[in-house]
């Protein structure tokens, strides 16, 4: 006599299949402690860089200087980004693409081009309205647009991989909110939203789905 099969059990493992296939669950923890760090340190030498153009409170000057001063730094702003973007995003990749090697699954299957894509496009929409703020003399708004846009992006990107993001995408919009009210702490509030919650976040993905496979 064949044993009697549980509906229940059946619909679970069904719903853990739907899931699978329409989520990307290989987002590394150790890719988010990566570009953490990136960012602190991206924060870090922004900061002295324009304390040794402007003296103490460099950001402060810039913010409240002239159209001459904010061009004639925006190229050095912009490499900076550039910089923490491609290496932030080259750590991640890393070790996304390990611990998806390790899963047999792809790292640019059509999963991931549908999460790419739903958090490029925020992205770049507030990057670019960031720069029109930075060029039309709101300079201390730019950090918080930049933290809310990205948080508006994770939590756009959010429904095609791990519910974790959800969190880190509010994170980023409390700070980016928070950082509004105090525009002169602008790099602080950089290396609170892009790089202590971006460690944080990691962290926690770590401890809850890597650190026990990586035990073993």
């Amino acid at each position: 006599m064949k044993p009697a099969v549980d509906p229940l059990a059946q619909l679970a493992e069904i719903r853990t299949i739907m899931e699978r296939s329409s989520r990307f669950i290989s987002l590394s923890g150790l890719s988010g402690v990566g570009a953490g760090v990136v960012a602190l340190a991206g924060a870090g030498f922004g900061h002295w860089y324009l304390r040794t153009q402007y003296g103490p409170g460099g950001f402060v000057r810039l913010m409240e200087g002239s159209e001459q001063m904010r061009h004639s730094t925006l190229p050095f702003l912009l490499g900076l980004a550039l910089v923490i973007i491609l290496l932030a995003g080259g750590v991640a990749v890393y070790f996304t693409q390990r611990r998806t090697h390790s899963s047999g699954r792809s790292l640019w299957d059509p999963v991931v081009r549908r999460l790419f894509w739903s958090m490029a496009i925020p992205l770049v929409v507030g990057g670019l309205f960031c720069l029109q703020l930075y060029l039309r003399g709101a300079a201390g708004l730019v950090v918080p647009g930049m933290l809310l846009f990205y948080g508006l992006a994770l939590l756009n990107a959010s429904k095609y991989t791990l519910d974790e993001i959800k969190l880190l995408g509010i994170s980023e919009l409390v700070v980016g909110l928070v950082a509004t009210l105090f525009p002169n702490w602008a790099f602080v509030f950089f290396a609170i939203g892009f790089g202590l919650c971006h460690i944080g976040y990691g962290l926690l993905m770590y401890n809850r789905y890597e650190r026990q496979a990586s035990a073993q």
